[in-house]
């Protein structure tokens, strides 16, 4: 392969939604993308996911934000209720005001749907190629290149690498080789149709019902055809990052002293997936040479914010942004969107494990975490969410110094 051949193409790995946008940033500078997934087809696993105005204007920068929006459902408030007396801590508006105040809606989707939305225009894409079931194993770089190599002993080379491949990276692992931190702190999902979700929880907004060191969570989807449930809490064991069955016996034993309205949604699922989560202490450096990472393999974050998808598109956004800003020159384009990103993804990470502790307040501190939002009027609430959901593509590299 000669170096010209090798002037214009990047190697994606990982094939999630981090990936296919980041695939999808590449390819509109106009360069080649390989992407390589270790499944045996593209596709995405999972319940729901909520989708700020960031993400939305990170969609749209990427071309797909009406397919998105065609599957979504657009809530009308985000809730926070008090699990153990199912009395209202605080309710945010994310209708009308929220769009005029942000720029783009609040949704939610399931995950299939989302990443389906920018599969479609990446299969559309002549630049960008799929290798499936090819699992990357090592990578090398040099000056001009840099090389992975799959489980086959393939090698794959390319001017570029981009690492999407999620908390357990194995481009992370390569580049900084540091260790994930479990949080023991373990999430259950479930999808129930609508005909099977209680009534008086048929509401169309994100709810997250407080108690003491776990809650919950129900939201529509797929136009109020089903709800999306998730119920999180402190494991009582060691916990190690994974997915497995979940068992509902397990579930109920961590909520016995919740009030019977959110309880009741415990019993609805007909079976449940269990995640032991994991997220990672923020670095200073994600990219090395020629190489980077994104999404989860960068910053993985636990849910509280719901916000890990979307940082994720906004990662790719201003990858494509930085690259077409150094005019196709790689180290420098990595050393751009790092500098604009790490402190952004870091204060994430950050907020989402202080919600996570205000979310699971109990004794004097739940009375605190009830207090702290009373008289807190539309405008204030999003004065204090702007440096969040105030993200816009158009001037995303603005922010470096």
């Amino acid at each position: 392969m000669s170096n010209n051949e090798l002037t214009r193409r990047v190697i994606v790995v990982g094939g999630g939604i981090g990936g296919l946008a980041a695939a999808l940033a590449v390819a509109r500078q106009n360069l080649e993308v390989l992407l390589l997934e270790q499944a045996d087809q593209i596709g995405e696993i999972g319940a729901g996911i909520q989708l700020g105005a960031n993400a939305f204007n990170a969609l749209d920068w990427l071309g797909v934000g009406e397919r998105a929006r065609s599957r979504a459902v657009f809530t009308d408030s985000l809730t926070l209720m008090d699990a153990v007396d199912a009395k209202e801590i605080a309710r945010v508006e994310t209708g009308e005001a929220y769009t005029k105040r942000f720029g783009n809606p609040y949704g939610v989707i399931h995950r299939a749907d989302i990443h389906l939305s920018i599969l479609e225009a990446v299969q559309c894409n002549p630049l960008i190629k799929f290798r499936t079931s090819t699992h990357v194993q090592r990578i090398e770089q040099d000056a001009n290149s840099v090389t992975v190599i799959d489980q086959r002993g393939e090698r794959y080379t390319a001017d570029a690498l981009i690492g999407a491949d999620g908390v357990k990276s194995v481009v992370r692992a390569a580049l900084i080789g540091d260790e994930a931190r479990v949080t023991g702190h373990v999430v259950y999902r479930a999808v129930v149709d609508v005909e099977n979700m209680p009534k008086d929880l048929q509401i169309n907004a994100p709810v997250v019902w407080a108690g003491p060191h776990c809650h919950l969570v129900h939201y529509p989807l797929r136009g109020g055809k089903q709800y999306n449930l998730v119920v999180t809490f402190h494991s009582r064991q060691k916990e190690e990052w994974g997915v497995t069955e979940g068992s509902k016996e397990e579930v109920l034993s961590y909520f016995e002293n919740i009030h019977p309205l959110p309880h009741q949604m415990l019993e609805r699922p007909s079976s449940w997936r269990r995640w032991a989560t994991a997220d990672r202490e923020p670095v200073e450096r994600w990219s090395f040479g020629r190489a980077t990472v994104l999404g989860d393999a960068a910053h993985p974050m636990t849910q509280y914010l719901a916000q890990g998808a979307c940082q994720a598109l906004e990662d790719a956004v201003v990858l494509g942004e930085a690259i077409r800003a150094t005019g196709g020159d790689f180290v420098e384009a990595f050393k751009l969107y790092e500098q604009v990103r790490i402190a952004r993804a870091a204060r994430v990470v950050y907020s989402a494990r202080e919600m996570g502790r205000i979310y699971h307040a109990k004794g004097v501190e739940r009375l605190v975490r009830n207090s702290l939002w009373v008289g807190r009027t539309r405008e204030q609430f999003y004065d204090a969410m702007q440096w969040l959901y105030g993200w816009r593509a158009e001037d995303c590299l603005r922010t470096v110094a």
